[in-house]
């Protein structure tokens, strides 16, 4: 029987099982998840579809703006405003046309025509796309073709009948009868949007404060939840991301070097949020973005003189890693992540010659990395703000730490392990019930008041600890404080670049082999 006619400003309310899953040819049905490897298999997620990749010589980067739309029951509804006075015109997938300078999305819970059942074997979750990474590398070497998504915290998925020999997999299955609805309120009524959905924005997207001048797209993702995304050309989402992340008013030097590294980093990273149908974040998951307007005639001209360059490694393009400060020592990749370290990610003394003679790694205990925290001569980067620093952690907060109720009183805050550079490898928490050990990057992400890994601990009492660190971030790669130490002492790029990641080199983006071989 054919459908009734939607009234005026109204579309008809079909059932949800297949909206925004199959329009355009850009998703796959849900029976037809690419993922799921072996017959018989259930979809470990809702149905998406891989952007396509970052290659060439101008490729076009997909940005989330805002995911897990809507964030539950009662949430607002998605108000997008047109900037400068232009407008949006938004295209949905069954060829509904709207142009207005503001565009106001709710969301409505609709039924299945069927039910949607998910099953597959997970792991994690992993404070870091990094880490889970190196899980999931344990399952290819088994011959499974994982997935890495992030419901919450980073998980590592298989299908359930994947082979689980070593890992310790646990097995979800999920049942769906409703999925989210975005749903256009206009002037004359409401109207079901079917994605995927195009939003051009004229004269850009007022968005956070700042002008957005990609197309955006609004697409469902795999937790039955969608994605707003901006779409744009590659180097300018670069101009949305150097001067966030290393400061606009950089020497020109640093702001290449940044520009390269962030150019190779979202080459490297591309299928991060993939499962998802975009390739990155605009938060710290990725790297840093916002209006990329914002970039000034010195920016502009570092990313022209940078332009399509990044660095490699045996023809591939590096883990282009960098934090605010690693407190004038580098660490190796193994001291903030688990994994195998690439040889040009190694700990070392981050300063000139007369103190690499006085310091020599590794810096295993706690009176060594003590003396060089209260001895920074000759050590690069020493403006940073949080290129020394201390904090008081106390049994209350240690209690408050998820997974802590077996503890019962911490008694004691033990550094277990440390790494070449000095870094705490292993924080142990001892308590008069138990004892929780957190690792390489779960201790930032549990402890999220201390600045470093790179610290001492002292005990200030039976309840309260002083710890006296140095360095902002996980302090492989490259300190940006550094390069624009380095940059101000008349260092090149190129020998900032060498000097952070020794043993690379620069090459263009263009030359490098389709993205499916790196």
């Amino acid at each position: 029987m054919p459908a009734s006619p939607a009234p005026p400003g109204r579309r008809s309310r079909r059932p949800a099982a297949l909206i925004g899953l199959v329009a355009g040819g850009l998703l796959v049905l849900a029976g037809g998840c690419r993922h799921a490897t072996r017959a018989g298999d259930l979809p470990l997620h809702w149905p998406t579809r891989p952007p396509a990749p970052l290659s060439g010589q101008t490729p076009t980067v997909l940005v989330s703006l805002a995911d897990r739309l809507p964030a539950g029951e009662g949430a607002a509804p998605l108000v997008l405003d047109a900037a400068a006075g232009g407008t949006l015109r938004l295209v949905d997938a069954a060829g509904l046309n709207q142009q207005a300078p503001q565009l106001r999305i709710r969301w409505e819970r609709r039924p299945l025509a069927q039910p949607l059942t998910l099953e597959r074997l997970v792991l994690g979750p992993f404070p870091s796309y990094e880490s889970a990474q190196a899980q999931a590398d344990r399952w290819r070497q088994q011959g499974v073709t994982p997935v890495l998504a992030r419901p919450v915290d980073w998980e590592v998925w298989a299908p359930a009948t994947a082979p689980a020999a070593g890992l310790p997999a646990r097995l979800e299955r999920q049942t769906h009868r409703e999925r989210w609805q975005p749903v256009l309120e206009t002037s004359t009524g409401s109207i079901d949007i079917a994605g995927p959905v195009r939003i051009d924005a004229t004269a850009g997207l007022r968005w956070k404060g700042g002008r957005h001048p990609g197309r955006l797209l609004l697409l469902p993702d795999a937790y039955g939840t969608w994605t707003l995304i901006e779409q744009l050309p590659f180097e300018t989402y670069l101009a949305g991301v150097v001067p966030h992340e290393i400061g606009a008013g950089s020497p020109p030097a640093a702001l290449r070097a940044q520009a390269v590294l962030a150019r190779t980093w979202a080459l490297a990273n591309q299928k991060r949020f993939a499962v998802d149908g975009y390739h990155l974040c605009s938060d710290t998951q990725c790297q840093v973005y916002s209006e990329p307007g914002l970039a000034d005639g010195p920016l502009r001209q570092a990313l022209k003189a940078s332009a399509g360059q990044v660095l490699v490694w045996n023809g591939r393009p590096v883990q282009g890693v960098y934090s605010a400060s690693n407190g004038g020592v580098i660490a190796g990749f193994d001291e903030a992540w688990a994994g195998t370290a690439p040889p040009y990610l190694r700990p070392a003394v981050d300063g000139d010659a007369s103190r690499l003679r006085r310091t020599r790694l590794p810096l295993r205990d706690e009176p060594a990395v003590a003396r060089m925290l209260v001895d920074p001569r000759g050590l690069w980067g020493q403006d940073h703000p949080r290129f020394r620093w201390q904090r008081r952690l106390t049994a209350e907060q240690l209690q408050a730490l998820p997974g802590a109720d077996a503890l019962g009183r911490p008694l004691k805050l033990v550094v277990a392990d440390r790494g070449p550079s000095g870094r705490v490898r292993t924080l142990r928490i001892e308590g008069s019930s138990g004892a929780i050990s957190l690792r390489l990057d779960q201790i930032r992400r549990r402890l999220p008041m201390l600045p470093s890994t790179l610290f001492t601990v002292q005990s200030e009492g039976p309840e309260a600890w002083l710890i006296t660190g140095g360095g902002f971030g996980h302090g492989a790669g490259l300190s940006q404080a550094g390069a624009i130490d380095l940059a101000r002492r008349g260092w090149s790029t190129e020998r900032i670049l060498d000097h952070y990641f020794p043993g690379t080199r620069l090459q263009p983006l263009k030359s490098l082999p389709p993205e499916g071989s790196l």
